[in-house]
């Protein structure tokens, strides 16, 4: 909250509009969703690896591998449904997104 709150300050004080307010939230989520969501990705496939590798004999590892994939699938939807979220404000106060590596107008269809 506080970071958003120290971005979100000089668009604030400059008197800037709620469009171009929303176009840097929407440009910042668009560089750090992509990143989250790999975490999240490598996280699943981890605790698949610590399922497959724990085999039939020891529970414990094979219990908490399958904790990490239902974690890792939780976060790869919690994460997708925030970007589909970032996705409709955009599309609603028609704001398009930002020039950059992690532009989301690149990676999700219209």
């Amino acid at each position: 909250m506080f970071v958003v709150g120290v971005v979100l300050l000089p668009a604030l004080a400059l008197s800037a509009t709620v469009q171009s307010i929303l176009s840097n939230v929407q440009e910042i989520f668009s560089y750090v969703i992509p990143i989250i969501m790999t975490l999240a990705l490598i996280y699943f496939f981890w605790g698949l690896a610590s399922y497959i590798l724990g085999g039939s004999s020891d529970e414990t590892k094979r219990a908490e591998g399958r904790s990490m994939m239902i974690y890792g699938i939780i976060a790869l939807f919690v994460m997708s449904a925030v970007w589909g979220l970032v996705r409709v404000v955009g599309n609603t106060f028609n704001i398009t997104p930002g020039e950059g590596p992690g532009n989301s107008q690149n990676l999700i269809p219209r």
